[in-house]
């Protein structure tokens, strides 16, 4: 009997024992290996964008953004008018496509509480022409496009002012509609088309004010232009967001990449004198 609880007594110790080092080497093997750089965690930003160059600007910044932890997705869209609604909506969480005057007749209109972060560039309006190659050719009566949106059209007619064709009542400024005109000596028609379709207008009007994404999009050549739109434009691009998202870590970081020295020598590359980096 004392022989057989014997066996017994060592039968458990033994399994006991063997427990013990199971969990050991389950505990051991859990452990993290503290020598192991510590994986960054990602979050992800969607940025709505239109056309040249902005998306072949975010694009270069894109694995840049990686490095910093900022998966960025880029929401191509084909009308102007449909990025604001979409970042109010939280369909995006940025969008980089509009100058600041644009934004702030949005929010006029809307109600709307979008905020600008930084400014990036430059893009000149010019006046572009399929059958002048110089604004001294331009006939009586000619018909010009221009853009159909409040503050791109108010543009427009103070690139025409510029241009010496007509003349805008004092203090017009960039929301100035035909109404504002107070001198056409050419009698000028002015005609009012989606920006995105001026490149094709070209094909019946004597010339069209085309803002440069739309140009570069259906190939115009900008250095072809016979008007560009002086220096000391108020219409910088802007990185737009909701209010609460301004100081966001992944915005501040995209904001930043697109300041970039590299940015600026592409923009100077790639369209020169046609986009201008700040």
């Amino acid at each position: 009997m004392r022989k057989t609880l014997s066996i017994v007594l060592i039968a458990c110790l033994i399994l006991a024992l063997g427990l013990a080092a199971g969990c050991s080497k389950k505990t051991e093997q859990a452990a993290p290996d503290k020598g192991a750089p510590e994986k960054q965690a990602t979050e992800k930003l969607v940025v709505g964008a239109i056309g040249e160059p902005h998306t072949a600007m975010l694009k270069m910044v894109k694995s840049k953004l990686a490095e910093q932890g900022v998966e960025m997705e880029i929401k191509d869209f084909t009308e102007y008018s449909q990025l604001n609604p979409a970042l109010n909506d939280k369909q995006i969480d940025a969008n980089f496509f509009q100058h600041i005057p644009y934004l702030e007749d949005f929010n006029a209109k809307t109600n709307s509480k979008l905020v600008w972060t930084v400014k990036i560039h430059t893009e000149p309006m010019r006046i572009y022409s399929e059958k002048i190659d110089n604004l001294d050719k331009l006939a009586d009566g000619a018909i010009v496009g221009i853009p159909n949106d409040p503050t791109n059209s108010g543009r427009a007619l103070a690139v025409l002012q510029s241009a010496g064709l007509i003349k805008l009542k004092e203090g017009a400024g960039v929301t100035a509609t035909e109404r504002d005109i107070i001198e056409n000596p050419k009698k000028l028609e002015i005609k009012m088309a989606d920006a995105a379709t001026l490149p094709r207008v070209l094909q019946d009007a004597a010339i069209c004010c085309i803002n440069t994404n739309y140009a570069l999009d259906a190939g115009l050549d900008p250095m072809k232009a016979v008007f560009v739109e002086p220096g000391d434009s108020p219409f910088a691009n802007v990185v737009v967001v909701r209010p609460e998202d301004k100081d966001k870590d992944s915005i501040v970081k995209l904001g930043k990449a697109l300041q970039s020295p590299e940015i600026a020598d592409f923009l100077k590359t790639n369209y020169p004198a046609v986009v201008l980096a700040f």
